[in-house]
């Protein structure tokens, strides 16, 4: 079941992670209240991606703990997507399905039913993909894949957005329906982070991931050209 309340509030305490036998990060530690929006900033490589698959539950930290609204979801075995709506570098689109198609699978993954109707009708439309609905996703351009993908914020509910380099391929009448959506989110009590250099929404605050970087130097086994692949 998701958890939806108006007014929640995401604390990291003290993440670390390692990816590939190093140290990414260490003792990140940041507190974002509902509405708010954090950028997440830094060189490649420092770990802003990684941390936003942390928060996705698509990684696990070395150390340290995830709190929402007060309750530390590793200690109650509460999944991360119970919270959190994730995109990062990959569309996640199956090709040969239809736009609407894709949408009712992600939907039942994450909700148990099909994508409302009314709902899937108004998202479509907001980034100007309603003629293609019924189109299977292999004939979309990376720009219209790109926005397919970007419709699960329209279409399933989280209080916490997560999204890795969500204007990749988007025109200026698209980043301004990217900021609306966002706009909206964060008007409604949601959370967002956001991994960008290019800041789609007004209201935000930086996060300098960089700052976490363990006090080591490159030179073991890994270079850092490798951490930047993995990062």
């Amino acid at each position: 079941m998701a958890i939806d309340q108006p007014m929640i509030e995401l604390v990291l305490d003290s993440l670390a992670c390692q990816r590939g036998g190093r140290p990414v990060f260490e003792g990140l530690s940041v507190r974002v209240k509902a509405g708010h929006l954090l950028y997440l900033k830094g060189a490649n490589g420092c770990g802003k991606s990684t941390l936003l698959r942390i928060l996705g539950g698509l990684l696990a930290p070395s150390s340290g703990t995830v709190s929402y609204d007060g309750t530390v979801l590793q200690q109650h075995d509460i999944p991360f997507s119970a919270y959190a709506l994730y995109l990062g570098h990959q569309n996640a689109l199956k090709p040969i399905w239809t736009l609407r198609q894709n949408c009712d699978a992600l939907c039942r993954i994450m909700t148990g039913r099909d994508a409302p109707v009314e709902r899937l009708l108004e998202t479509a439309e907001h980034f100007d993909l309603s003629r293609l609905l019924d189109q299977p996703v292999r004939y979309f351009s990376s720009g219209q894949k790109h926005r397919a993908a970007l419709m699960r914020f329209g279409l399933i509910d989280r209080p916490v957005w997560l999204m890795d380099e969500p204007t990749v391929g988007l025109d200026s009448k698209n980043r301004d329906a990217l900021a609306g959506l966002m706009e909206k989110k964060l008007a409604s009590g949601g959370i967002i982070l956001a991994a960008t250099h290019d800041p789609v929404a007004a209201a935000g605050t930086d996060f300098d991931v960089s700052a976490f970087a363990p006090a080591s130097d490159n030179s073991g086994p890994f270079s850092s050209a490798f951490l930047e692949d993995w990062a």
